[in-house]
């Protein structure tokens, strides 16, 4: 090897023909036929939820998911490319951040469906007004998404002896990730808190949307939503103890729990957020829940009202008379 290519960047001449692997991003060859498979599904994903997305008009469901769905495509598409020549610094990149932010997406989406699970349910028996816990918990999603971003960001354009910048960059992105995991952990009490405000209080529940509640495709709705949270708090913990480690410590390169503990759980969770997509599962009535930033507290009261009567309406749809109409009607004869 000449002085010309020792004084260059590995990535500049290495290949796994004239260069030790311990010389790579990434201590270990990526399986081929695995991350095929992973961006293979997540283009599958992908396709599924526009096609849901635009036929329901789940406009910010499928924006969050949308959005964490392209990014799983680069990022295994980038573990594809490494899988040819683990030395290359670009497809790195497109791994290293790609795949560290898309959960950040879909915990949006997820976010976005408690607002209208407590309008189903009723909002007098939350703790907390709709609107409040999307705005909360989505403003906490951006925060933990600005921070791996920028994370990721410097840790790209610190040059192999700014070692320092790099680190920085991967303690902005550690922080990004504890953010994350500590929304989704106060997302989950609140979610139970929620929970039990409704089991105590079955009477204080929507009447107009009880049919809807009785439904199994609403009950497996809220089993997956769990489950996808669930799964997107166990990688987020996985990824956060492993870039705590560092790039060249033993987890950040053990292929076979990063396929599991990263690839199979997202995989679980965004299965979960398409087989049970909301403009299913909510029976015609995903519009009906939707709120509005504007207008004041008694506005806002009116708005609340207004939706449980359209949702009252929705559930009338095969036929029945409301009580009022039915009085209506029966006066004509008396």
């Amino acid at each position: 090897m000449s002085n010309n290519q020792t004084s260059l960047d590995p990535s500049d001449y290495c290949t796994l023909d004239i260069c030790p692997i311990d010389l790579a991003y990434i201590y270990y060859v990526p399986s081929l036929a695995g991350n095929a498979f992973y961006a293979g599904i997540f283009g599958f994903f992908l396709l599924s939820q526009c096609i849901l997305g635009i036929r329901f008009r789940t406009w910010g469901y499928l924006a969050g998911l949308l959005g964490g769905l392209v990014l799983e495509v680069i990022g295994y598409i980038g573990r594809i490319q490494l899988h040819n020549n683990p030395f290359k610094f670009t497809p790195y990149l497109e791994y290293l951040i790609c795949l560290t932010i898309a959960p950040a997406f879909f915990s949006a989406s997820i976010y976005i469906c408690l607002g209208r699970i407590v309008i189903i349910y009723g909002e007098q028996v939350s703790r907390l007004r709709p609107r409040t816990y999307t705005i909360v918990f989505v403003s906490c999603d951006l925060l933990s998404l600005i921070l791996q971003a920028a994370g990721g960001a410097i840790t790209s354009i610190a040059d192999a002896d700014q070692q320092d910048l790099a680190q920085t960059g991967v303690n902005i992105m550690i922080a990004g990730l504890a953010s994350q995991v500590a929304s989704l952990v106060l997302f989950m009490v609140l979610c139970l808190d929620f929970a039990w405000r409704v089991k105590k209080s079955p009477m204080s529940l929507n009447d107009g949307t009880r049919d809807l509640r009785n439904q199994l495709r609403w009950k497996l709705f809220l089993g997956g939503l769990a489950l996808a949270t669930i799964t997107i708090f166990v990688r987020s913990v996985f990824r956060m103890i492993e870039l705590n480690g560092g790039f060249h410590s033993a987890l950040a390169n053990n292929e076979v729990d990063f396929m599991v503990l990263e690839g199979a759980m997202i995989v679980i969770a965004v299965l979960c957020l398409t087989a049970l997509h909301p403009g299913v599962c909510f029976d015609g009535m995903w519009d009906q829940t939707k709120w509005s930033f504007k207008g004041t507290k008694n506005k806002n009261a009116d708005n609340n009202n207004n939706t449980m009567m359209s949702l009252a309406n929705l559930n009338n749809k095969d036929g029945n008379m409301s009580r009022d109409s039915q009085f209506t009607r029966d006066s004509r004869f008396t």
